[in-house]
């Protein structure tokens, strides 16, 4: 009853604020012992030191550096040859005039002056050697034949003037659309190509007319001049 009786005046005689709950008399003892438990962490532990930077990366470094330094004066120019060799591009691919002055340069480089006329009397030869071939098979009525082998000589002539512009899964139809051939050779391909494509798909076989529509084509692709971008 003593205790009890204590406790009931106590708490009568704490203020109604409850202010011994900041009084620094009870706190600062209890927050004194509980500190100096250790348990309660108040900072944090130190980073653990950086690992030095290896010789070998010290020195990859520096050569770099020093071979961006030294090589600075000379990226200007580099630009400018970039940017030079970027407006040809487009100028060959959007030019036609442009690109044919490259391709005759070309051909005469590969060839030479002396060897053109050689080389254009080689191959007229082969073609009249083809067409001698495909008339023999047009005299024995054989005008399907006679139209794919010009169709097919025509292939292996476009992937010898334009090196990777035949590639593979490519049909004769895709070859005829495309804008890489100059027009006159385009527009000869795609008459031999036409007249074989009916005659497989179509229902319609090649008859004399349509067979001497596609000779007349494959002569017209044999012409060096023909190649020439207009």
């Amino acid at each position: 009853m003593i205790s009890m009786g204590i406790v009931q005046a106590s708490a009568a005689a704490a203020p109604s604020s409850q202010g011994w709950l900041i009084d620094p008399e009870l706190v600062d003892p209890g927050y004194a012992q509980t500190m100096a438990g250790g348990e309660i962490q108040t900072s944090f532990p130190p980073p653990p030191p950086t690992p030095p930077t290896p010789e070998w990366l010290k020195s990859l470094l520096q050569g770099l550096g020093d071979f961006f330094q030294w090589s600075a004066p000379a990226l200007k120019p580099l630009l400018w040859i970039g940017a030079i060799l970027l407006l040809l591009f487009i100028l060959y691919h959007f030019v036609p005039a442009f690109a044919q002055w490259v391709d005759e340069i070309r051909f005469r480089r590969k060839y030479g002056a002396a060897d053109e006329e050689i080389v254009g009397q080689a191959e007229a030869g082969a073609a009249r050697a083809l067409l001698a071939e495909a008339d023999a098979l047009a005299a024995e009525g054989r005008f399907a034949e006679a139209a794919h082998l010009l169709l097919y000589r025509s292939v292996e002539d476009i992937e010898g003037r334009r090196p990777g512009l035949v590639r593979p899964a490519m049909t004769s139809r895709d070859l005829a659309e495309t804008q890489d051939l100059p027009a006159v050779a385009r527009g000869a391909f795609s008459r031999i190509a036409g007249a074989v494509e009916i005659s497989l798909f179509g229902g319609r076989s090649i008859d004399a007319a349509a067979w001497q529509i596609c000779r007349d084509a494959y002569a017209e692709l044999t012409v060096p001049k023909n190649w020439a971008r207009t």
